[in-house]
């Protein structure tokens, strides 16, 4: 039975909320910055706090009990409320902690700019970076473990603000000598037949040019059981005979520096993406995280 004089603190809401995204407790303190241990205090004192159980944790699995996906939203717009008074409060722009995330295909080719010139333009402003594929940072910016996403818009979900920093070709990158080598007058049904080398499920540069493929009919060749979790792995494989691939123009300096790969262009309007600063509709900060945009589209990469 909940004690009716119990209050739950922040930290313990937070933990809950944490839990009940990732289903990891290992992974639910690393996002909050605490140890594994002082997290599952916090949970066990809400639980007892309330006299429910709202985390069934066995060796295999973390699952949310019923009670536990009942009180969830309200505990999601519980910290919602505080991270709006804490905002009010401060009332002069971005500062203190920022939960940037960020996919990564955007990541390595963003951050050397983006970092230092947060740290010139926004001094009194503590980023960290959250480095995932587009669906859990989502869910990230849900339930409050994120204050903003960089990822490739529109996210075709409901409850967030997203602000369109600028848009991007995809660049066909083939091995050195390759045929269609130099070109800058491709069509995406050049890709038809070619061993078209992806990153692995999650990703949405996969999808992207698989999206691609569909709308234009173009059936790639195998590539056997070539997976890759990054772009510089999909790269070397491409440099080591194995396919081509498409990347984004933002990555082409970096993964081709070694000049041991060739690069071709498609014809206007070329394929491509458009990157955004994505956050949630309900915070009180839109104003700083628009200022946050500019910065960001203002240091583009390109």
């Amino acid at each position: 039975m909940t004690d009716q004089t119990y209050q739950p603190t922040l930290s313990q809401l937070r933990a809950f909320v944490a839990i009940a995204e990732y289903r990891h407790f290992g992974t639910a303190a690393a996002r909050l910055n605490v140890s594994q241990p002082t997290l599952s205090q916090a949970l066990a004192s809400l639980e007892n706090g309330l006299g429910l159980q709202l985390i069934e944790r066995s060796t295999r699995r973390v699952l949310v009990t019923a009670a536990g996906k009942r009180l969830l939203p309200q505990a999601m717009a519980t910290l919602e409320a505080a991270d709006r008074f804490v905002a009010s409060a401060a009332g002069d722009g971005l500062r203190g902690t920022l939960r940037l995330g960020i996919i990564p295909t955007v990541a390595p080719y963003v951050l050397p700019s983006l970092l230092p010139e947060l740290r010139s333009r926004l001094p009194t402003l503590v980023p960290y970076v959250i480095e995932d594929q587009t669906a859990r940072l989502l869910d990230g910016l849900r339930t409050g473990v994120l204050d903003v996403a960089l990822l490739a818009v529109p996210t075709e979900s409901t409850g967030f603000v997203e602000i369109p920093l600028y848009s991007e070709e995809f660049v066909l990158i083939a091995p050195r000598g390759h045929e269609l080598a130099g070109r800058t007058d491709l069509a995406p049904e050049a890709l038809d037949r070619l061993p078209l080398l992806l990153l692995d499920e999650g990703h949405c540069l996969r999808d992207q040019t698989l999206e691609l493929c569909r709308a234009r009919d173009v059936r790639p060749g195998p590539v056997g059981d070539t997976r890759a979790a990054s772009l510089a792995t999909v790269v070397q494989c491409v440099a080591g005979g194995l396919g081509v691939t498409l990347i984004p123009e933002m990555a082409v300096p970096a993964e081709t520096a070694r000049g041991t790969l060739e690069i071709a262009r498609f014809a206007a309007p070329a394929p491509g993406r458009t990157l955004g600063l994505v956050f949630r509709g309900s915070t009180a900060r839109i104003e700083d995280y628009e200022n946050l945009a500019e910065i960001i589209r203002s240091g583009r990469p390109l």
